[in-house]
């Protein structure tokens, strides 16, 4: 716990990511581990500026990775996106269906040197899905107890290499107006316009010019893109659109 608190105050006083990079390495040290890896799950040669990824690894693993373009398709990867607890990676088929593919990768990982594992999930609307992982060497035994340490700071880090990355989205909010955002939901529920403005109480062409707005907040024609982009930004969620 004391060291996790040393984490959240020493990351909020990083200025690159040289030095954010020398904190993981420190927190390995911590967790008797040799690699870490915190990166959005992105086809990086395809969109390198897409994502954000920090690591250690061998760069012949890296390549190796970029190369066969898994991304997506990394087992732990996949399963990180079934949970946000975080889990060791002898526990993946847990979260995601094995694939014949899945003993290769871990095999070459094994090769390069690149042992057990474990990996904390990173979800945030609006972005692809991401991960903070820390791995042994091939012959390392990881602590029981890592995983917990890793779940207390895994947020914080994840968080704080976006903002030394993209440092802009510290000023982004919300793209829609409260107005805006309720007359999404009704339509998105099914109603028309003139039905969403009965309920609200609104003119009908208040209603339109509101979803019209939206869509250009949005850069977008049509309900069911704005929908989309609504909910993947967090402006909306499914539970506004279940009555939850």
């Amino acid at each position: 716990m004391d060291a996790a608190h040393a984490f959240a105050h020493d990351v909020t006083r990083v200025k690159d990511l040289a030095g954010f990079s020398d904190l993981l390495a420190e927190l390995c040290g911590r967790l008797g581990c040799r690699w870490f890896a915190l990166s959005h799950h992105v086809d990086f040669l395809a969109a390198p500026a897409r994502g954000v990824r920090i690591h250690n690894y061998p760069e012949e693993w890296a390549l190796w990775f970029d190369q066969h373009r898994l991304g997506l398709s990394d087992p732990i990867h996949r399963a990180s996106r079934r949970g946000l607890a975080g889990f060791f990676w002898h526990d993946y088929a847990r979260f995601t269906q094995r694939r014949a593919s899945d003993e290769i990768i871990l095999t070459e990982a094994r090769r390069h040197g690149i042992g057990p594992g474990l990996t904390v999930p990173a979800h945030l609307p609006g972005e692809a899905h991401g991960s903070v992982s820390f791995a042994w060497t091939p012959d390392g035994n990881p602590d029981p107890q890592s995983l917990w340490f890793a779940r207390m700071i895994g947020g914080l880090a994840f968080e704080a290499a976006r903002r030394l990355v993209h440092p802009e989205i510290a000023a982004t909010g919300p793209r829609l107006t409260e107005r805006q955002r309720e007359c999404l939901i009704w339509t998105a529920c099914g109603k028309s316009a003139w039905e969403t403005a009965t309920i609200m109480g609104l003119r009908y062409d208040t209603v339109k010019e509101h979803l019209r707005n939206a869509r250009a907040r949005y850069d977008v024609t049509g309900c069911t893109p704005l929908t989309i982009r609504a909910l993947f930004a967090g402006d909306i969620c499914f539970g506004d659109l279940a009555g939850l």
